[in-house]
């Protein structure tokens, strides 16, 4: 497998590590392991790390850094949404911190063979777990209204149905760069471009395929469950749709709004105590770091302190419907 020769830089990673202020023995979550840059981080404070990450390539390049941690990186090929029950069966019941970068990895991305990117042809697959139905199992049987609500929640592309009637009448589509060819054409694409118009369709045919707001959903719920009181939680975003999940739910559980979550009930005045407290405003890159990654444009970090509260989920186990 080639890699890119680029390097695999994490986002914001001064100020993922300030937020969390991992101390000699505590123990952290990285939930989304990628090519271990938050983790290596969280390791050279003297910290303890259980990283997730449910691509088979991410763990298993990651080996080499768990061998040099002397024990103190365990690496688990997991959903990070299970987070909980993977912790619980190594003994461990609470942890300091828990990291999340949200969304398709550098690795994944420069990899053509992934089918992540149009920038190189590569075979329709964007499956992180490399498991399942890929991209082109997905827009090769899937009906032209199904294909067109995909691309308009998950990529909020105002023309789906007009991609979507393009991409069936072009089928079978089997590369990357056939399906990219499809939208353009569909849209109009032309030199000068500040965006590609093919860039909403591949996101939302990976977020959908992977289930990755569903998923980050899971993830904050565990991480609520995991966190113990003074434990910090650290979520990357790099577009609307994932920041909007994680700016509603940090609002919900700090008491800032009533419940709008389609998995509880609305809150009552006497509802469950703020299970989360704000550390600091939303945290953008700088102008330096824009420079040396690009693809840290449209990243966004929101920290937040575990309260001592009973987490919201067992605070409503066993009330009233």
């Amino acid at each position: 497998m080639t890699a890119s020769a680029a390097p695999h830089i994490p986002v914001l990673l001064d100020e993922v590590i300030a937020g969390l202020s991992p101390k000699a023995g505590e123990i952290h979550v990285d939930g989304t392991f990628g090519a271990g840059g938050y983790s290596k981080a969280i390791l050279d404070t003297g910290a303890r790390v259980i990283a997730f990450d449910r691509d088979p390539d991410a763990i298993r390049e990651g080996c080499s850094l768990a061998d040099e941690s002397g024990g103190r990186l365990t690496l688990v090929p997991e959903r990070f949404s299970r987070m909980g029950e993977a912790l619980a069966q190594r003994g461990i019941d609470a942890v300091d911190g828990v990291t999340l970068d949200i969304g398709v990895s550098s690795m994944q991305l420069d990899r053509a063979e992934r089918g992540f990117s149009f920038q190189a042809d590569g075979p329709l697959d964007m499956r992180m777990s490399q498991e399942g139905q890929s991209a082109a199992d997905f827009l090769n049987g899937a009906s032209e209204e199904r294909i067109a609500d995909v691309l308009y929640h998950y990529g909020e592309e105002p023309k789906s149905r007009r991609v979507a009637r393009a991409i069936v009448a072009a089928r079978p589509i089997e590369r990357t760069g056939q399906l990219a060819e499809i939208v353009r054409k569909a849209l109009g694409h032309h030199a000068g471009m500040k965006k590609d118009p093919a860039t909403r369709t591949f996101q939302a045919i990976r977020i959908y395929l992977n289930e990755e707001l569903q998923e980050l959903e899971g993830g904050l719920e565990a991480a609520e469950l995991v966190l113990r009181s003074g434990g910090r939680l650290a979520v990357v975003t790099f577009h609307s749709l994932e920041d909007r999940v994680v700016k509603r739910f940090l609002r919900e559980r700090s008491g800032a709004v009533p419940a709008a979550s389609r998995h509880l009930p609305v809150q009552a005045n006497d509802g469950p105590a703020p299970s989360f407290e704000a550390v600091a405003k939303p945290v953008r890159p700088g102008e330096a770091e824009l420079r040396s990654n690009p693809r840290a444009r449209s990243a966004t970090l929101r920290v937040a302190r575990r309260t001592s509260a009973s987490p919201w989920s067992l605070a409503y186990k066993g009330m009233p419907s």
